[in-house]
């Protein structure tokens, strides 16, 4: 199972912080899980392109593909000072 990482207000949005699931067919990059991410919850990922990724620790595009054992974690906007 992947492990779906969320911070700061995507954490809050989400509802959590962390969760482990199966992929599911199809969704073999982390644009194409954005974008499944998306149409299970629309205010999350209403604005893919301002999220941020990384695979395995490694900050990722939505090209870079993805596999079951990988962790995925997502990084909106933040701001601070």
């Amino acid at each position: 199972m992947a492990q779906l990482l969320y911070f700061a207000w995507l954490r809050e949005r989400m509802g959590r912080s962390t969760e482990h699931l199966p992929l599911p067919p199809g969704i073999d990059t982390v644009g194409a899980l954005m974008s499944w991410l998306h149409a299970r919850d629309p205010g999350a990922f209403a604005h893919p392109t301002v999220i941020r990724a990384a695979v395995n620790q490694s900050f990722a595009t939505p090209a870079t593909p993805i596999a079951d054992t990988d962790e995925i974690a997502f990084f909106p906007p933040v701001t601070g000072g």
